[in-house]
């Protein structure tokens, strides 16, 4: 599947480059001084024939085909990304939503059509002209999921099928349509996957009239045409997990040369953490001489993306390729917390009478976070959420007491425990603790061995911890591995573009130097 006329196997850097690619960028993640800044910059130099830094040119005004080459550049990136960084990744055959308007759009139209070409077989002397354009789109279809060599098949295939010929018998009225038929099924079980020989089977066995024949052929032929494409798409992930990392910079450079202004909202997101971090010293001398080291500044960035406000800025243009995998981390962490919120409450108001029960615990925790299950959409109504996990939480801890030997809450406890848990708010931003485990993580070189280090006070949330964790972790370092060289570049010129080491430049002025060269 050539991505924007380029095929893949074709891209410069080789597999050793690429683990050499690789290799520099986890020592990247060492980098404590600006002269390293070169050292990471000169990771691109290393895997890339065309050019050595990234590069932006000065703003201009763009052409329409500049933006449309920019927008299929984007196009490709998306899609090469969305294959190397998603095992999972496949076509499936369009099915229109329940009840949407396309889906009824669709089904009118293809009704429109098959009772056209009923009505047309249906004359006496039957029109073929309907039935022609069809077998002549199949003929097309079957073409194309041959193998280059496959030349009998390919001349058999034009032979049986030859348009001329048959327009020729139905103007004689002496066409086979059921022959025609047999002969297509039977090439379309030697050319489907194993898993349609079930489907071909019905199509031999459909004792239906013609148009109902030809309507179920379309509809196996569209389900092999996305088996093509999923083959394709996994002979083209064995090639990206090799070369993706190359591939995807290259790419985005070219978007960066014709819009030079692709880096602006990255530029702000790191200017940001360097802000954070100058800010954070402990004395006016040192908040103004203190250089944070670049990754340092980059792994702080990338602890804010976690906490990301999407409905106020915009993510940064490196991190668009992931928006949807980020969103749905930061859902989850949202979620994990606010279960993790209301334990503790239930815990701390209660006591000793309900410690030390993990049955009992796991029960809360399973209850509350399907009453919590998709609290990020704008419609979920949180306040009645929490006022059923409020009654839901107090019956099960009665029932609990009861059972084994203990008086049920009274109800003042009951109101104090259901008015601390309904005072959760909507948007759960990261406690200090879950900021201090993903900031350990993010900043340790080998962090696979210390996922399980989830500081006191989230014991009960620890293996979600876990998990999301070793979600982001992956996408982290991916994209450090492809954007690295950008962010050397960026933080150098935040760093040292006034000539005076600590005293970062203004935002509009960073922004501005994002494309200077």
């Amino acid at each position: 599947m050539p991505l924007n006329d380029e095929r893949p196997g074709s891209m410069s850097s080789s597999g050793d480059d690429q683990s050499s690619d690789v290799e520099s960028s986890e020592r990247c993640d060492s980098i404590t001084s600006a002269s390293d800044l070169d050292s990471q910059e000169s990771c691109a130099s290393n895997n890339s024939s065309k050019r050595s830094t990234p590069s932006s040119s000065p703003p201009k005004a763009l052409t329409l085909n500049e933006v449309m080459d920019s927008a299929r550049d984007l196009s490709n990136l998306t899609l090469a990304h969305e294959i190397t960084v998603n095992p999972n990744f496949h076509f499936d055959d369009n099915i229109p939503q329940q009840d949407s308007l396309f889906k009824l759009v669709k089904e009118n139209l293809h009704k429109a059509f098959w009772d056209i070409l009923a009505a047309e077989l249906n004359d006496d002397p039957p029109e073929y002209g309907q039935a022609i354009r069809l077998l002549e789109e199949i003929r097309e279809t079957l073409l194309s999921f041959l193998n280059p060599g496959a030349n009998r098949m390919r001349t058999q295939i034009m032979e049986v099928l030859d348009i001329d010929l048959i327009r020729q018998q139905a103007d004689n009225n002496v066409i086979d349509i059921q022959g025609l038929a047999s002969y297509i099924i039977s090439t379309m079980g030697k050319l489907c996957a194993p898993a349609r020989d079930e489907e071909i089977k019905k199509l031999r066995q459909n004792t239906d009239n013609t148009v109902t024949l030809f309507r179920e052929i379309f509809r196996v032929l569209d389900l092999m045409k996305a088996d093509t494409i999923n083959v394709e798409i996994n002979n083209l992930r064995h090639v990206l997990l090799k070369q993706g990392i190359e591939y995807e910079r290259e790419t985005f450079q070219s978007i960066l040369d014709k819009t030079p202004n692709a880096l602006d909202n990255t530029t702000h997101w790191i200017q940001c953490a360097l802000d954070e971090l100058q800010s954070a010293g402990s004395s006016i001398e040192e908040k103004q001489t203190a250089l944070p080291g670049p990754f340092q500044v980059l792994n702080t960035a990338f602890l804010h993306v976690l906490t990301w406000d999407y409905n106020k800025n915009t993510l940064p243009e490196t991190l668009m390729t992931d928006e949807g995998r980020l969103r749905e981390i930061q859902d989850q962490l949202q979620q994990c917390q606010a279960v993790n919120q209301v334990l503790l409450i239930v815990y701390s108001t209660i006591g000793g009478p309900i410690q030390g029960l993990p049955t009992l615990s796991e029960r809360l925790k399973k209850m509350t976070n399907i009453l919590l299950d998709g609290m990020h959409r704008p419609n979920f109504n949180l306040e009645e959420a929490l006022l059923d996990i409020s009654a839901q939480i107090c019956c099960e801890l009665n029932k609990s007491l009861i059972e084994r030997g203990y008086s049920a809450m009274t109800p003042a406890l009951q109101a104090t425990l259901t008015g601390q848990i309904n005072s959760i708010t909507q948007r759960i931003i990261p406690s200090d603790r879950v900021q201090q485990y993903f900031k350990m993580l993010i900043c340790d070189p080998k962090p696979q061995g210390k996922l399980e280090q989830v500081p006191a006070g989230l014991t009960v949330i620890k293996y979600d911890l876990m998990q999301l964790a070793a979600k982001f972790l992956p996408l982290m370092n991916y994209n450090k591995s492809v954007y690295g060289p950008y962010y050397a570049s960026i933080i150098r010129r935040l760093m040292f573009s006034n000539g005076q080491p600590g005293q970062s430049p203004s935002h509009s002025a960073a922004r501005d130097s994002s494309v200077s060269k």
